[in-house]
């Protein structure tokens, strides 16, 4: 896809990933309307002339006011990147379930409801494209983030349906799969980290040249473990 003078809904667009995304599809020429809940950092990145809107994903009311308010606007990219970590590991304390529920419907639900709530918008476009962030560990879990591991595998497979359901359609599905990234999501993860700059390139790179999917980093190095043997590719990434 040319990217010049396309309109793009940018979920999570305030920080890491996204923020990186956000500037690196302005510089190709797109209109890029971002979301984010720190209002600080939405203010930063209407500073640097993008349109932003606040919302949280982790609730049926913020995704469904931001399609509301997004309204009858021509949409050509859907990137479905904002998401939530959360720690839910017994070996620690008992986990906060409130908090796996946010996790659950920010990073499943959430791009489930956009997508339903935009497709037709993205159909009336002559190309139109709708990007899912899912992760490394939607191949491979980790054992201390279970929540967010099982979250990521499901969006892979909803957008795996969604390709085949879309096959014969304007609309191209893409999957993207980081690796660990050096983001606020990721403090205090012990593993090397990818820079933000250079993962959001990798997703970029897909969206122009119309790929299924961006595996990322050691990402590339997980898909062939787990193509050899599943369990060698869990043995791995369980440890961490």
């Amino acid at each position: 896809m040319d990217l010049d003078g396309k309109t793009l809904l940018l979920t999570g667009g305030s920080a890491g990933i996204g923020r990186e995304l956000a500037r690196q599809l302005k510089d190709k020429g797109a209109q890029v309307v971002l979301t984010g809940r720190n209002a600080e950092r939405l203010d930063a990145m209407r500073e640097e002339g993008f349109e932003v809107i606040e919302a949280d994903l982790s609730n049926p009311q913020g995704v469904d006011a931001l399609i509301a308010r997004w309204g009858e606007r021509a949409l050509d990219v859907l990137i479905n990147n904002a998401g939530q970590l959360v720690d839910h590991d017994f070996r620690k304390s008992k986990p906060d379930a409130d908090a796996a529920d946010n996790c659950i419907y920010a990073n499943l639900n959430a791009p489930i409801r956009l997508t339903v709530g935009l497709i037709e918008l993205l159909k009336a476009r002559p190309q139109a494209t709708i990007v899912n962030v899912t992760s490394g560990l939607a191949i491979a879990p980790a054992a201390r983030t279970p929540v967010y591991c099982a979250t990521k595998a499901a969006l892979r497979f909803y957008t795996l349906g969604l390709r085949e359901q879309l096959k014969d359609t304007n609309i191209q599905v893409i999957e993207a799969l980081p690796p660990v990234v050096d983001t606020q999501m990721n403090d205090g993860n012990p593993m090397k980290k990818m820079p933000a700059e250079e993962c959001a390139r990798h997703i970029l790179v897909a969206i122009e040249r119309d790929r299924d999917e961006a595996n990322i980093g050691l990402t590339k190095a997980l898909r062939i473990a787990e193509s050899l043997s599943p369990a060698l590719a869990k043995g791995v990434t369980l440890r961490f």
